[in-house]
């Protein structure tokens, strides 16, 4: 019944099982399709980390290696520096354990983080100076410690 029920209404299959477990009920649960769920929130949760850490570091490259860049501009990226920024640290402070996972990523992060900003920059229009590719470090040229800090922008200062 659990299997057809997960297959046909799955928030349902999820309330049943939630019911079973407080009951104790354990001999009825899906337990296959319960492990899947488990193993796909973490999966989900990891890519969702490592999405934000990815923009993260791609807005402060894009934040020092354009600094000439105009002030409207840059303030969008200022906003999502903040922004998935809170998203990365939100998470490490909820999941502790998701900082060997930041150790695990973080160059995978960097990789793609600097492909987004230069394909970004690439696009850049209305007289704004596109950055050679050169420009852009090969190395992730940002400690973790300053990922985390609220308060770095890159190699410049900021008013926000």
């Amino acid at each position: 019944m659990n299997n057809q029920l997960y297959e046909q209404d799955f928030n349902l299959w999820r309330e049943t099982i939630i019911q079973q477990i407080k009951k104790h009920n354990f001999n009825d649960i899906d337990w296959e399709h319960l492990l899947v769920e488990l193993e796909d929130m973490g999966k989900s949760e990891k890519r969702s980390f490592l999405s934000n850490l990815t923009i993260l570091i791609a807005h402060l490259l894009k934040l020092t290696v354009q600094a000439d860049a105009p002030e409207m501009m840059k303030g969008s990226w200022y906003s999502s520096v903040t922004e998935h920024r809170f998203r990365v640290t939100k998470v490490l402070a909820e999941n502790p354990s998701f900082k060997n996972y930041l150790y695990e990523v973080i160059f995978i992060a960097y990789t793609d983080a600097r492909k987004l900003a230069i394909k970004e920059s690439k696009n850049a229009k209305l007289g704004v100076r596109k950055p050679d590719e050169s420009e852009y470090p090969l190395d992730l040229p940002f400690t973790l410690e300053q990922l985390l800090n609220e308060d770095f922008y890159g190699d410049i200062a900021s008013d926000i």
